[in-house]
């Protein structure tokens, strides 16, 4: 499910890792795609799947932003993907791949785990909806896997769940969880103005086409609620403190985004480097962080060691710190964060981890 960028890297790296996973006994069938609007799926899903001369066909027409129906398949409306899936999970056993953006797949993946068949996914929101759905969703938690959610392909949420597993009491995660405001913080150290960074962010392509689905910091807090159930804490999204970098007044239904740009964001330039200097003095950095301990959340700017990982911290990487009874020096994971290769290749690895569940 989706045909954007990570969704069309993924379909590239199956097509390209023929090989390494035929040397593995592993044959990976693709019987459907669908985007928003449309749902291709093979005549016979029990016999036929997508060539990958297909499959190159779909990352073009998709990558040319034309509709699926222009591959030569039949197409059904995205409206009848749910009576088209349950269909075929009736009869064979597969993994439901969510690389959308949508919050409207949950009920689609409940429904198909509960046929038997397994998920993966690198879009967070169906795992930072209620509770209660949240709880449907992992009724079986061997048949999901979510790595891509947080830190696109580092393997964050394998480590702590190993640690978990191993019934080790993780006491603190605290990591900086955007590739984005990463880099941001990490050039304002320099001397540069905050306005100046972040509009070079966006020419980078580094942000969001508007930034301040970046500066407000709810990826940053779907992450991290994603984190915190996973260590068995009961948040929902009104339970963590978000820090946003730009004030109310300046938000998407107060300010157009090119007022924002030219005027909005030279505004917040002094702010920033007061906290600079404020951090320097007391021998600091700053970093837009996730901070997970105890029965608390908070997500916002930060003052943390020069020497320590995250102080250390350039670019775009991302990097997490998690403290247990056995890490008193902490576990370091650190690696590129974001980017639909990086991603794609975390949600292959996915599918390829559950394969021993359909031996």
């Amino acid at each position: 499910m989706g045909c954007g960028g990570v969704g069309r890297q993924l379909l590239q790296h199956i097509v390209s890792s023929r090989i390494l996973h035929a040397n593995k006994g592993i044959r990976l069938r693709v019987v459907g795609v669908c985007d928003s609007k449309s749902f291709l799926v093979t005549l016979d899903v029990l016999s036929k799947e997508f060539d990958d001369a297909f499959l190159m066909d779909i990352c073009r027409t998709k990558s040319d932003r034309l509709p699926l129906e222009k591959c030569k398949c039949e197409a059904f409306p995205y409206s009848e993907s749910r009576r088209k899936l349950t269909d075929i999970a009736a009869r064979l056993g597969f993994v439901l791949v969510d690389c959308s953006a949508s919050s409207e797949t949950i009920e689609v993946i409940t429904l198909t785990l509960n046929l038997g068949c397994c998920a993966v996914l690198a879009n967070k929101k169906p795992l930072t909806c209620s509770m209660e759905d949240f709880d449907k969703l992992f009724l079986q938690p061997r048949r999901i896997r979510h790595e891509s959610t947080v830190g696109a392909g580092l393997p964050i949420i394998a480590s702590l769940s190993r640690i978990i597993s191993s019934g080790d009491e993780v006491t603190l995660i605290i990591g900086s969880l955007s590739g984005t405001l990463g880099y941001v913080m990490s050039e304002v150290e320099n001397g540069k103005p905050f306005s100046e960074v972040v509009k070079a962010a966006k020419d980078l392509g580094y942000t969001e086409p508007d930034p301040r689905d970046d500066l407000s910091g709810m990826d940053v807090a779907r992450k991290g609620l994603i984190l915190a159930r996973l260590l068995g804490q009961r948040f929902d999204m009104s339970t963590i403190r978000i820090e946003s970098l730009y004030p109310d007044n300046m938000g998407p239904d107060m300010m157009t985004l090119e007022d924002f740009l030219a005027n909005g964001l030279p505004l917040l330039d002094n702010d920033i480097e007061e906290k600079i200097k404020k951090a320097s003095s007391n021998g600091k950095v700053l970093r837009y962080v996730c901070i997970l301990q105890a029965s608390n959340c908070i997500i916002g700017v930060h003052e943390v060691d020069e020497d320590s990982a995250l102080g250390r911290l350039k670019g775009s990487d991302n990097v997490v710190e998690i403290y247990s009874r056995c890490y008193e020096k902490p576990l370091v994971i650190q690696g590129a964060g974001a980017g639909n290769d990086t991603t794609a290749a975390g949600v292959l690895a996915d599918i390829i981890d559950l394969q021993d569940l359909f031996a």
